[in-house]
C-alpha cells in the first residue's frame, strides 16, 4: 500500500498531494468542493450533489458522444466556436493544450470536452479541421456539436455557466471563459478562468488532487477486501 502511494506521488509531483497523504492519513483526506444545488437522500443521511445531466452529441470524428462516454472519467468541460479567433479564445485553447500535455500520461482517465457555441457553423468537418489546427489529441480531447437548444441548456443547467457574453453580435450566443472540472461521478468540483494562468495552475493541481483522492479510495477498498478475506 505505502509503496503504491509513493509511486503515485512521484508521478504527480505535486506538493499538495503529499499534504493530502502525510497530514490527514489515508482514511481522511482533503476533498475538493462540490458545486451546485444539493439535497438529502431518502435515507436521511447521504447528500446528493448536482450532477451533469444526460446528453447526446457528435464529435470531430463523427462519433456519438454521450454523458456515459465519461463514466468513471475526470474531465474538463469548456465552450468554444471554430470561427472565433479572438485573443481570449486563443488563450483558452492554449491553456487547454497545457492541460492536455500535463495529463497525456493518464489520458484514459483525464479528458477534455469542448462544446460548440455555434453549432450551425461547427459541422463535423469544421470540428475536425479545428481539432487538427490546435493539435488536439482526439483520444483525449473531444470537440462536440449538435442541437443548439441542448448545447445551451447543458451550459446553463448542467455546467452552471450562467454568465454569458455576446459572440460576434449574436445576442443568444454562449460565450464563457470558464472551464469546469467534473469528477468521475459527474459532479462539478471546480470553476476556472481559462484566460488566467494562475487559475489554470489551480486546475492542474486540483486534477492531481482528484487523481490522488480516487487512488487512495481504491486502495482503502482493496485493504478492506483483503482484511475480510483474512477474517
Amino acid at each position: 500500500m505505502k509503496s503504491k502511494i509513493i509511486i503515485l506521488l512521484f508521478l504527480l509531483t505535486f506538493p499538495s498531494v503529499f499534504y493530502v497523504v502525510l497530514t490527514t492519513g489515508k482514511a481522511n483526506f482533503i476533498h475538493l468542493n462540490y458545486f451546485g444545488e444539493k439535497k438529502l437522500a431518502h435515507n436521511g443521511k447521504d447528500t446528493i450533489h448536482h450532477s451533469i445531466p444526460p446528453f447526446k452529441l457528435i464529435n470531430q470524428q463523427g462519433d456519438t458522444i454521450t454523458d456515459k462516454t465519461y463514466d468513471g472519467k475526470i474531465y474538463v468541460a469548456s465552450y468554444f466556436c471554430t470561427k472565433c479567433n479572438s485573443v481570449v479564445s486563443r488563450k483558452i485553447i492554449a491553456e487547454l493544450l497545457r492541460v492536455q500535455e500535463k495529463f497525456m500520461y493518464t489520458s484514459d482517465n483525464v479528458k477534455l470536452l469542448s462544446f460548440s457555441m455555434t453549432p450551425k457553423v461547427d459541422s463535423v468537418n469544421a470540428l475536425s479541421a479545428y481539432s487538427q489546427m490546435v493539435h488536439a489529441d482526439a483520444k483525449m480531447w473531444s470537440f462536440v456539436t449538435g442541437d443548439k437548444k441542448q448545447l445551451y441548456n447543458l451550459a446553463r443547467t448542467g455546467y452552471l455557466l450562467n454568465t454569458f457574453e455576446t459572440l460576434e453580435g449574436s445576442a443568444d450566443s454562449v460565450q464563457n471563459e470558464k472551464l469546469v472540472l467534473v469528477d468521475k461521478e459527474k459532479h462539478i468540483r471546480g470553476f476556472y478562468d481559462g484566460n488566467n494562468i494562475k487559475e489554470i495552475n489551480n486546475l492542474l493541481d486540483d486534477i492531481k488532487v482528484l487523481i490522488a483522492e480516487y487512488f487512495i479510495k481504491d486502495e482503502i477498498k482493496k485493504d478492506k477486501l483483503t482484511n475480510r478475506k483474512k477474517e
